[in-house]
């Protein structure tokens, strides 16, 4: 079968390698799409970031790999034991493979698991034609939903997760510094919340457009619009009750510190390998509370139940979709030299 293998940074080759066979308790999916995410774009311009260099304790796995953990398809093979799945189920994958036993494991808290694998780093991907999942990632995506948008559940979930951190209460005021896939779904579950007075700050293109069309009451250029005086004129000089840093970059976190309000919660979801500076008297003396958000932990089925109800509109967030021939010259490229005019792009083995 034809996949993405990463071999190391800046080299990412597709090839013929062989069709996975599904172990007991275990499926084998062909997959219909496969999103690519900024992380793939992290671990080929600064990897491995996640990516092992020697085998993973769970799966086995270690570079080369076949990336891809945003992905969705169709069963057409089931393994050993397997009786609750059955060949033509169009299932999602959570990325996780885990050990089971450890103590977060234990705790049903799996996406700490001490000894985490994931799709895409430590365990074959989705940007292959066919890949194998154990039963406990599976979720049945409703037939509302087509394959395009299927592969999107993913980072929704990590978006319901981290709306699901922050606690919202009905009448509060937000701020997404990000306006990418991530930021997009994070505006629409504050919505599905009760959240709908929300700031985004995002530099000018589609991503921008994208979040006043899907219900940002204010979609702020940080180049040309005074962003502070925007959050103290909408919140009394307050400041907003929460703050969610979708960009991965030291001044969105220090904007996103600076517009809370006394008391009011920081969410850290942007991805960086830098390290950043911030006067932490701008949490301490304030009382915020900034906190992480580690992908999904059961989410996916809330992210699966919004977007067929049509609360979470992903399909707007596809920008272009390609072959998996295409996944660096094409894909890869423009996601790093053509950023502004791309929200998702969804990639097809087929």
């Amino acid at each position: 079968m034809k996949a993405a293998l990463w071999y190391g940074r800046g080299d990412v080759r597709i090839e013929d390698v062989p069709e996975p066979s599904p172990g007991p308790g275990q499926v084998k999916i062909k997959v219909k799409y496969a999103g690519l995410c900024g992380t793939d774009i992290h671990e080929y311009v600064e990897g491995p970031m996640f990516i092992p260099t020697e085998p993973h304790p769970i799966t086995g796995a270690k570079a080369p790999i076949i990336l891809g953990h945003e992905f969705a398809g169709e069963i057409v093979e089931v393994g050993e034991g397997v009786t609750d799945w059955k060949v033509g189920d169009r299932v999602s994958p959570e990325g996780y493979w885990i050990c089971g036993t450890c103590h977060w494991c234990q705790r049903h808290q799996y996406n700490y698991c001490e000894n985490l694998a994931f799709h895409g780093f430590s365990a074959p991907g989705g940007f292959a034609e066919y890949v194998v999942s154990p039963t406990y990632q599976l979720y049945r995506v409703d037939d509302r939903i087509s394959w395009e948008e299927a592969a999107l559940i993913e980072p929704t979930a990590n978006a319901v997760r981290a709306v699901n951190l922050a606690r919202p209460l009905l009448g509060e005021k937000a701020l997404i510094v990000g306006a990418g896939p991530i930021g997009l779904t994070v505006l629409q579950a504050l919505w599905a919340s009760g959240v709908s007075d929300v700031i985004v700050v995002q530099r000018p293109g589609v991503r921008l457009e994208t979040a006043k069309k899907l219900g940002a009451k204010w979609a702020l250029d940080p180049d040309k619009d005074d962003v502070a005086a925007v959050v103290a004129e909408v919140t009394n000089g307050l400041g907003v009750d929460m703050a969610f840093e979708c960009a991965g970059t030291e001044s969105s976190f220090n904007l996103c510190l600076r517009s809370t309000r006394k008391g009011g919660r920081v969410a850290l979801i942007g991805q960086t390998t830098s390290k950043w500076s911030f006067y932490p008297n701008d949490i301490g003396f304030y009382e915020r509370t900034v906190f992480g958000e580690v992908a999904y932990c059961g989410e996916f089925a809330i992210a699966i139940r919004l977007i067929a109800d049509g609360k979470i509109n992903v399909r707007d967030l596809i920008t272009m979709k390609i072959k998996l021939d295409d996944l660096v010259s094409v894909g890869f490229r423009e996601l790093m030299e053509n950023r502004r005019n791309h929200i998702k792009i969804i990639v097809s083995p087929e």
